[in-house]
């Protein structure tokens, strides 16, 4: 379980930080940063990997109780204009600064889970594999996973077709298989090659629909 070594190296108050959504297809890259409480934190912080959905659900709210939380969101179509790295430490800073005010200080030190930085001003460390080495960052990762579920739930209904409900995003079969048939949707992360291929493949086969002109219609 992680611990809290790297908490006590540095001066609080200590921040863990850790995104969730790099990798899917379509849906918000998102990013929380975390402090814990001194006392009454919650048992069973792990890497949220390794916690099942209810455990993360039940985690997210004794820790929206109990510690200070900040939340950063980048969506889709900035994912696309920037890069998802870009969006990503974006979503972290965002995460920092909704801390910094929720919890009316600066942060002593940033634990960062990963091998690279975002460019702020706080003093940071990156500490790869951190959210199962690291009590805040593992408790970031709770929050980020939790809260990028909620919202792909959330989409699942207005987009039943292509299986966010279970997949969150990712690019499982049946989520390929509606991609390719339905094309995507404003949710998709059109910088990303499935979704830029079912696109042209969707773009290409209306302009050749639009060149084949009836025979009644031609005269």
């Amino acid at each position: 379980m992680p611990g809290l070594k790297y908490e006590k190296l540095h001066p609080a108050p200590v921040v863990g930080v850790d995104e969730a959504g790099r990798g899917p297809l379509a849906g918000p890259v998102v990013a929380a940063a975390v402090i814990l409480p001194l006392k009454g934190c919650p048992r069973g912080i792990d890497d949220s990997k390794r916690l099942p959905a209810a455990e993360r659900a039940r985690l997210h709210d004794r820790l929206i109780g109990c510690a200070a939380v900040g939340v950063g969101i980048v969506e889709a179509d900035e994912i696309d204009t920037l890069n998802i790295y870009w969006a990503t430490m974006k979503a972290m800073t965002l995460a920092v600064e909704a801390l910094c005010v929720r919890a009316g200080c600066a942060p002593g030190h940033v634990l960062v889970d990963g091998n690279r930085l975002p460019r702020w001003s706080y003093p940071a460390t990156p500490i790869v594999g951190g959210d199962a080495l690291s009590r805040s960052i593992a408790a970031a990762s709770i929050i980020a996973k939790h809260r990028r579920d909620t919202i792909m739930l959330e989409h699942a209904a207005a987009h039943p077709l292509y299986g966010w409900a279970s997949n969150k995003g990712y690019s499982a079969p049946e989520h390929l298989r509606a991609l390719a048939e339905h094309g995507p949707t404003p949710l998709h992360r059109r910088s990303f090659a499935p979704v830029r291929l079912a696109w042209e493949a969707r773009e290409g086969g209306r302009q050749g629909e639009l060149l084949v002109v009836p025979a009644t219609a031609a005269g």
